[in-house]
C-alpha cells in the first residue's frame, strides 16, 4: 500500500510540475544570423508554429527592418499557390491592413504561408511597435475576408497571437549580430 502511495504521489507531482510549467510559459525568442541576415522571431501562442519574423540585412546598414509572419494551414485548394504576389486582408489587432504573401510551401500535412507587413526603419519601427503593444496588451494577427478573397477557403485557424514583452531587447541583439556581418563584409 506505502508504494502504492509514492507511485500515485510522484505521477500526481509531476502532472502538476508539468501543469504548472505550461502556465509559466514564456515567450521564447529565437536570434540567429544565416549569410548577410540577421533575425529575431517568436513563436504563436494558437499555433506555435507560426512565427513573428525580424529580419535585418548587412546590406541595409543595419537600419532597416523586414517584419513578416507565417500561418500554418491544413487546408488545401488547388489553387492556394495563386496566393503568391497577393496583398490579403489582414487585421493587427482591431486595425484593418493588408499583407503581402510571399511564399506558399508544402509543410507537414498542409502549407506554411508566409507574408510580408513591410520594410520599416529599425529604432522607429520597433520603439512604434513596442508602444502600440504595451497599450493594446496583445499582438494579434487575424486574416480576413476581403473582395474575392474568403479567408476560410484557405486558412482553418485564421488567427494568431504573439507575446512581444521582450521585443525590444531581442531586436536590438540582432541588430548587434547584424553590424558583426558589416565587419565580416568588409
Amino acid at each position: 500500500m506505502k508504494r502504492f502511495l509514492i507511485f500515485v504521489s510522484a505521477h500526481l507531482f509531476l502532472f502538476l510540475l508539468v501543469i504548472a510549467y505550461q502556465a509559466q510559459a514564456e515567450e521564447e525568442w529565437t536570434i540567429d544570423k544565416h549569410d548577410t541576415v540577421s533575425y529575431a522571431k517568436v513563436n504563436g501562442e494558437v499555433i506555435h508554429g507560426d512565427s513573428l519574423n525580424f529580419f535585418i540585412q548587412s546590406r541595409d546598414n543595419c537600419e532597416n527592418i523586414y517584419n513578416s509572419f507565417t500561418f500554418y494551414t491544413f487546408e488545401k485548394p488547388a489553387d492556394i499557390y495563386q496566393l503568391v504576389g497577393k496583398k490579403i486582408p489582414i487585421k493587427i489587432n482591431n486595425q484593418k491592413l493588408t499583407a503581402e504573401v510571399i511564399q506558399v510551401i508544402p509543410f507537414l500535412m498542409g502549407f506554411r504561408v508566409s507574408f510580408l507587413l513591410g520594410t520599416f526603419p529599425m529604432n522607429e519601427y520597433i520603439y512604434r511597435l513596442n508602444d502600440f503593444y504595451k497599450k493594446e496588451k496583445k499582438y494579434e494577427i487575424s486574416i480576413i475576408d476581403g473582395i474575392d478573397f474568403k479567408a476560410a477557403r484557405y486558412f482553418d485557424v485564421p488567427v494568431n497571437n504573439w507575446k512581444l514583452d521582450k521585443l525590444v531587447p531581442s531586436i536590438l541583439e540582432a541588430n548587434k549580430l547584424c553590424k558583426t556581418l558589416n565587419d565580416l563584409d568588409s
